[in-house]
């Protein structure tokens, strides 16, 4: 039931957090991080949580959104909200061949080769030159209109973490929805369906690189500078431990997990504490919530009876979005 008003739930959550935190710069900026965030998280969940493709590339996917809007609107001066199209269809165009070569892979092959493609594309910003500023990035990149105030700019964030999200549910709770679940947990009994499974894990990757490239967009404009590692290879993992924690198959699940996560990361001192904190959570996760946080809560509201049938079955709790 709760996915069914996951975007209102969002939405007001979003709206009471900006009101509770005034003009408070540093949560602001905080919680635009977290929105930011939440949408890397949601592409994971999508590719990984519903079909099953554990993919490294979502960094990269955000780095190409960042520098497609930062390109475009600091050499040529094109508004930004002229160059969101293009931010989000780049990575996508992108991951769909990529999609096509990879998607057949074992989870373990598919992630390395994400993880060279990640690698490749960083390499490529490296040595773009003046065009993307090479090994000191790019400055100068404008905010979204004139008047942007943090206020402003995070309920900007957070609006298009909503319209994501609800995209997101009506997806997994159409017809094209349940093919993504039955080639997650069953592809012979997808194919025997009728389903071109190819086919479909691309659409879905292509989706997830869609969202990571937003993600992307809204950082640049953001920060006003980006950088070849600031979508490096540690975000495309934090993201996976976002989702993971939160409830890779839960459509709020990886939202939940960045707010935890990423809130606890504002307060630990040092980089070697916020990774000891992150590998504890994931594995804390593991053992006593391998379907997250959310899936776990979800899981314990059935009945005894029909959590008895699931667990004898082989089903992993949470993994079948609504």
């Amino acid at each position: 039931m709760i996915e069914k008003w996951s975007a209102l739930i969002v939405l007001v959550l979003a709206v009471l957090a900006a009101i509770g935190m005034g003009s408070n710069a540093a949560w602001l900026g905080t919680s635009t991080l977290i929105a930011i965030y939440s949408l890397l998280a949601l592409s994971v969940g999508i590719t990984y949580g519903q079909a099953g493709i554990l993919s490294v590339a979502q960094g990269a996917f955000a780095s190409m959104g960042a520098y497609a809007t930062g390109i475009l609107t600091a050499r040529y001066g094109i508004s930004p909200f002229l160059t969101l199209p293009v931010s989000v269809l780049l990575p996508a165009l992108v991951a769909l061949p990529l999609a096509r070569l990879v998607s057949p892979l074992s989870p373990l092959v598919l992630a390395i080769a994400t993880l060279m493609f990640a690698t490749i594309v960083e390499i490529l910003l490296r040595g773009g030159g003046d065009l993307t500023g090479g090994y000191i990035g790019l400055s100068g990149i404008p905010p979204l209109f004139d008047a942007q105030t943090p206020v402003t700019f995070n309920l900007i964030a957070w609006f298009a973490v909503v319209v994501v999200v609800f995209l997101y549910a009506n997806l997994m709770n159409s017809a094209w929805g349940r093919a993504i679940n039955t080639v997650r947990h069953d592809p012979m009994r997808a194919v025997a369906d009728g389903t071109n499974v190819t086919r479909l894990q691309s659409l879905v990757f292509t989706l997830g690189a869609g969202m990571a490239g937003l993600a992307g967009w809204l950082y640049a404009h953001q920060l006003s500078f980006i950088s070849p590692d600031l979508f490096g290879i540690p975000v495309s993992i934090n993201a996976i431990l976002m989702a993971v924690v939160g409830g890779a198959g839960v459509i709020l699940g990886p939202v939940a997990g960045a707010v935890v996560l990423s809130f606890f990361y504002e307060f630990l001192p040092g980089q070697e504490s916020r990774g000891m904190f992150y590998g504890a959570a994931l594995i804390l996760t593991l053992v006593v919530a391998p379907s997250g946080l959310l899936g776990f809560t979800r899981f314990r509201r059935r009945s005894p009876a029909v959590r008895r049938g699931a667990v004898s079955a082989g089903a992993v709790p949470g993994k079948v979005a609504s």
